[in-house]
């Protein structure tokens, strides 16, 4: 089985599945807002110049999140 990290572990160009969504209640919805859902696919696609924040792609966009955002989130990598 695959291992399982928090969401901004991730390299440049690698791939994960969301296996859980933490996060305050709040937070946890906008995820889920922004098609963050668990047994999506989501790749980190580049970080910025002082490491804070991170592009990811999901659902055929975009999406920019801070590190202490994608802390919350755990995917499965993909090899």
């Amino acid at each position: 089985m695959s291992d399982t990290i928090q969401l901004h572990l991730l390299q440049p160009g690698q791939s994960g599945v969301i296996s859980h969504v933490g996060g305050p209640g709040a937070l946890r919805r906008r995820f889920m807002e922004m098609g963050i859902v668990k047994g999506e696919t989501i790749m980190l696609e580049r970080i910025a110049p002082l490491g804070d924040p991170i592009a990811y792609f999901v659902k055929g966009y975009r999406l920019a999140l801070r590190k202490e955002e994608a802390a919350q989130i755990e995917v499965h990598i993909q090899e």
